[in-house]
């Protein structure tokens, strides 16, 4: 019993002599700082003399913080997390990596925030692949022209301001005036089109952004969509980084050759949170007190968004930006930054709004810059000539409010116009498929509405819709890629009568 006691120290102490000998000490050279003092959304940091521009900073607690401002004496670094805990001379450690966020399959139907953590209470996010979230905008000779339609489902939009895939269009009007919803409608409309959509909040109280999710989970989206949340409440430099980490969860299913919809809801947020974070770091201030680069914040992001060349895949990447306007005044300083940047824009006017015209898409200082070509051969054979037709009836109507005597063919166009305006209403959340839109504009053009009573035209456009329904996959497929052929044009003009008159709307 002694000598195999004694034996098994033996050999005990014969292995750690061995594994001492073996053992080669490393250096591992870290870089510490301290804090030296913490406001609202930022800190002062000293020391780390070799951190790099926007290098990511681990705090004390697990918060993370961006290296802002370098300067001679201190980094200004705005942080990403509750800084209640933090205090004048805590340490603060270098990562060697910029802010990065998870891409994948796997962060379909989640609800996320832009550090990549979780809201759902769906368990832990684990991705095999993280992308950092500011990237460079894919070069010229990388990218293809914008020919592809990204159907909205809203009428006004696809037949009279078209979105193509790729394109960036402004989405912008007063508050309460339907922006949110004329951006969720898109998202609801792609359920059958392989289209993944990016639906970003930035500084919006949870409760609308609770609501929001909530809708597309009712609606069956969330399957195909990512929501990335940065709330009212969160400090300013997450709603900062909120749409560069949603574009980067974007660009990596544009560059598996898929086409993204990214909804930023809205940039008038992230513009005053950017704004707040520049002045506390005591950047010079400008015009209305936002730094001078602050039209490079929002270019560099919107630029991300385009249509790749097939040689790269193929993919593409349409951007919905939302901005909020005070008073219709489109030619601030924000608005007129973003208009100059993006394609075109949805313009809502308040008035329309509140006279119960939804969309309150306002059709005169609306515009798509890429047009018809990005619009189907059937929407430009039947809407056509409804934009001009439009902006002379408002023209028209705001005439006769002056109650001047008016000759027959502008009585005629009022009535023509007031239905065409009828059948451009639509309520939210409810997208129209494109032969159904197709059914109404034609029935429109054709003058089947003109025996209409102006109060039932809700009830003519639904019989439409209904009659229209169940095309034949063949006659859908020549819409979708030949146009509007005689024999369609015909068939659905006649299905349109045909509903009318069931429905004892027209006698002719």
């Amino acid at each position: 019993m002694t000598c195999s006691l004694a034996g098994t120290l033996d050999r005990t102490f014969q292995n750690l002599r061995k594994a001492r000998e073996d053992f080669i000490p490393t250096h591992d050279a870290r870089e510490i700082g301290s804090i030296i003092s913490v406001s609202p959304g930022i800190a002062r940091v000293s020391g780390l003399p070799g951190v790099e521009f926007e290098e990511m900073l681990a705090f004390p607690g697990r918060i993370f913080g961006i290296a802002f401002n370098l300067d001679a004496e201190e980094i200004g670094v705005v942080l990403l997390g509750d800084h209640g805990h933090l205090r004048a001379g805590d340490t603060v450690e270098r990562t060697g990596r910029v802010m990065d966020v998870p891409v994948g399959d796997l962060l379909l139907g989640r609800v996320i925030d832009p550090l990549g953590l979780p809201l759902d209470n769906l368990g832990p996010l684990v991705s095999e692949k993280r992308l950092p979230i500011e990237r460079p905008a894919p070069p010229i000779m990388d990218r293809a022209p914008v020919t592809e339609p990204l159907m909205t489902g809203i009428k006004v939009v696809d037949a009279l301001i078209p979105i193509g895939r790729g394109q960036r269009e402004l989405i912008l009007g007063d508050r309460q005036t339907g922006k949110s919803a004329i951006a969720l409608d898109a998202i609801l409309n792609q359920h059958d089109k392989n289209v993944v959509c990016v639906y970003c909040t930035i500084g919006q109280r949870a409760a609308a952004t609770a609501k929001a999710v909530a809708m597309l989970k009712e609606k069956g989206a969330m399957r195909y969509t990512v929501v990335v949340v940065a709330e009212g409440g969160d400090p300013p430099g997450m709603s900062y980084i909120a749409p560069y980490a949603a574009t980067s969860i974007a660009e990596h299913f544009m560059e598996q050759g898929r086409d993204v919809l990214i909804v930023y809801d809205d940039l008038t947020h992230h513009a005053r949170s950017y704004r707040e974070l520049s002045l506390l770091l005591r950047r010079p201030p400008g015009r209305e007190a936002f730094p001078g680069d602050i039209f490079y914040i929002h270019s560099r992001l919107l630029e991300r968004a385009t249509h790749l060349r097939p040689e790269r895949g193929g993919g593409s990447l349409t951007a919905l930006p939302v901005i909020e306007t005070e008073a219709q005044n489109m030619a601030a300083y924000i608005p007129t930054n973003l208009i100059s940047i993006t394609d075109g824009q949805i313009s809502l006017s308040p008035t329309l709004f509140h006279l119960g015209v939804l969309p309150a898409v306002d059709v005169g200082t609306s515009v798509s810059r890429v047009g018809g070509k990005a619009q189907r051969a059937a929407y430009r054979a039947v809407a056509g000539d409804l934009k001009l037709a439009y902006a002379q009836f408002e023209e028209l109507e705001s005439f006769a409010r002056f109650g001047a005597r008016l000759d027959d063919a502008s009585l005629e166009t009022l009535e023509h116009g007031r239905r065409l305006r009828a059948c451009l209403r639509q309520p939210e959340f409810a997208p129209v498929p494109m032969p159904e839109q197709l059914a109404v504009l034609l029935a429109l053009t054709s003058g089947l509405f003109r025996a209409v009573p102006l109060q039932r035209m809700a009830e003519a456009e639904q019989a439409v819709r209904q009659a229209v329904a169940s095309v034949s996959g063949t006659m859908l497929e020549r819409l979708e890629h030949e146009g509007l052929a005689d024999d369609d044009r015909a068939a659905l003009v006649r299905m349109a009568r045909q509903a009318l008159l069931d429905a004892g709307l027209n006698r002719s």
